[in-house]
């Protein structure tokens, strides 16, 4: 059977998706012809479409027609502009069940001192300053070479390092940011332990993070005590001897699949995006969040013209209005900086197919799945509630996964459409491609061809099922293609508020 060249996502739409590349005068199943050559993942007209009149998509407005559009035209920027519309919403169906089988699942994980579950068991090396940047990287790469190879049970050790600690407020957004963030890393499960250096005389101070006690001592220092940078290296290397032999004692162990926490990521989105690999993850994390785990979706920027269909699934009003309050912040956020959200889709996400930001939330939310929104936190805040929450991030994609990392993820599920690399430890990270043409030339990058869904070899619940499986592999050890390059050292990206001084 021939793949379809085109998809009809709902009745109520007035544009198809091409899912190949459609000749000028290829029929169309509306019995039109396409106007002129249309790539894979762009919008062709089935319906006439006046000026000014909503294009729909998802069943839902993406923007208004500029000009009139006819039968088979190709839908995009130069004929279909950003609106602030939003259609009533439509049935959204019932999430993906989890069988009795899944939630008694279990994973092979770490169980920590605490209680909680890790899927990785890293020693993390963290800068409190960017002024510690350099000494930290040395110390991990020294580590490295020199204390790893000594335990079969660490899977290294990582510098988590940044641009930021001084010349800023003490107070403030961007001083509780950093700090949610930091705490959050250090305190990360996937870390079996964790030595922090500062310089000394930095705004975000070693005391800040409550490391005191007997024996804290042993895990932070500022390199100005320590007598300068190389000798910061040396008396960190003896700190994390002591670690280590610590650290490497641990063992996987069989853990409920309801401890662990899924970020969810996507990046260098495609018009195909929306269709199959979004909705393919959002099918996994409904059987997770039905198993009793935990999904992270985030992106702020990137939910805006959807935000009424999640609000629509809020556990209580409560979840709601706190929902609302992130819209309405962003809004004036961008326009105090002169922006717009609708500025959100970057030039690769266009020459994908997507062309307002209201087209890219509506496939950007489907990453949720169905299931209830339980929850909405903070950027970086810790994460308790179980099921399928709402974290507050920008849409860009490093400083997004770091704030769900700070927040408990032990696990990220990044979609893309263009080819985002990415890796983010101490969580590994699980990639999923939108189209098979973009599976098969980063192979070595990706996880799971999505592109299936589009081509008629498989079903949006079937490889839901799939990638529920792998993030349950993952969390049991298994190396993503992100792990087994290298990704993660360089991913640490805290979200940057307030004034430089």
């Amino acid at each position: 059977m021939s793949a379809p060249s085109t998809i009809l996502l709902s009745p109520e739409d007035n544009v198809v998706v091409a899912t190949l590349a459609i000749a000028a005068g290829e029929a169309l199943p509306n019995g039109a012809r396409a106007a002129v050559k249309v790539d894979a993942g762009h919008k062709i007209a089935i319906r006439a479409i006046h000026a000014g009149e909503p294009v729909v998509k998802y069943a839902q407005a993406i923007g208004r027609a500029t000009v009139d559009i006819a039968p088979g035209d190709h839908v995009h920027s130069h004929n279909l502009a950003f609106d602030r519309d939003r259609l009533a919403i439509g049935p959204q169906g019932t999430p993906q069940a989890a069988s009795d089988a899944d939630r008694e699942r279990t994973f092979m994980g770490y169980r920590r001192g605490d209680g909680r579950a890790a899927t990785r068991n890293y020693i993390g090396v963290v800068a409190s300053v960017n002024c510690s940047t350099t000494v930290c990287r040395a110390i991990a790469e020294e580590a490295n070479r020199c204390i790893l190879p000594k335990y079969d049970g660490i899977d290294g050790f990582v510098p988590i390092v940044h641009d930021q600690g001084c010349g800023m407020s003490s107070t403030g957004d961007g001083m509780a940011n950093l700090h949610r963030t930091l705490a959050g890393y250090a305190r990360h499960v996937n870390f079996g332990g964790v030595l922090m250096v500062g310089l000394g005389c930095e705004v975000n101070q070693l005391t800040l993070y409550g490391q005191s006690g007997a024996g804290a001592e042993k895990r932070h220092f500022n390199i100005q005590e320590a007598g300068g940078s190389r000798r910061s290296v040396e008396r960190a290397l003896g700190i994390l001897e002591d670690i280590a032999a610590e650290v490497g004692k641990a063992r996987r162990i069989a853990i409920p699949v309801s401890e662990i926490i899924v970020g969810l990521q996507c990046g260098g989105s495609d018009g195909l995006s929306g269709i199959t690999a979004n909705p393919a993850l959002g099918a996994a994390v409904d059987i997770l969040a039905a198993a009793g785990g935990t999904a992270i979706l985030s992106e702020t920027s990137e939910i805006y013209g959807a935000e009424h269909l999640l609000r629509s699934r809020a556990a209580n009003e409560a979840v709601a209005v706190k929902l609302d309050g992130l819209i309405s912040w962003w809004e004036e956020y961008v326009a105090m900086h002169g922006a717009s959200l609708d500025n959100n889709p970057s030039p690769g996400n266009k020459r994908g197919g997507l062309t307002t930001i209201l087209e890219k939330s509506l496939g950007a939310v489907a990453k949720g799945g169905r299931s209830p929104l339980n929850a909405v936190y903070r950027y970086a805040e810790r994460v308790t509630e179980h099921g399928l929450v709402f974290m507050d991030t920008p849409g860009y994609d490093p400083v997004s996964a770091t704030g769900q990392v700070a927040g408990g993820a032990n696990v990220i599920a990044f979609t893309t459409g263009r080819g985002s690399c990415f890796g983010c430890r101490p969580a590994p990270s699980i990639k999923l491609t939108s189209n098979t043409a973009l599976y098969r030339a980063m192979e070595e990058d990706m996880d799971i061809d999505c592109g299936v869904i589009a081509s008629g070899d498989a079903t949006i619940a079937g490889l839901g099922r799939e990638i529920f499986d792998l993030i349950v592999e993952t969390a049991s050890g298994r190396k993503t293609k992100s792990e087994l390059f290298g990704y993660g050292d360089n991913e640490f990206v805290p979200w940057h508020l307030g004034a430089t001084l």
